[in-house]
């Protein structure tokens, strides 16, 4: 999912990479190994890459943040 902001408003980008029974980090390691940051470059200076996964045995979700700033591709 992609949350964008009206072209250079001062708000972040966000990409959201929703995974189940994967990890948190490979659901960032993805946005980043499909470019999906690169597509939002020209609408923000930063960008908050949201990785989510779903663990069906704990039933917990794990969460993983990370900003990027002006340095996208």
């Amino acid at each position: 999912m992609f949350f964008v902001p009206i072209k250079n408003s001062p708000y972040p980008a966000v990409i959201v990479e929703l995974k189940y029974d994967k990890t948190a980090q490979g659901a960032i390691a993805q946005i980043k190994s499909k470019n999906y940051h690169g597509k939002l470059q020209n609408f923000s200076k930063t960008i908050i890459l949201l990785g989510i996964n779903y663990d069906k045995t704990t039933k917990k979700h794990e969460v993983e943040i990370e900003a990027l700033n002006g340095d996208f591709v």
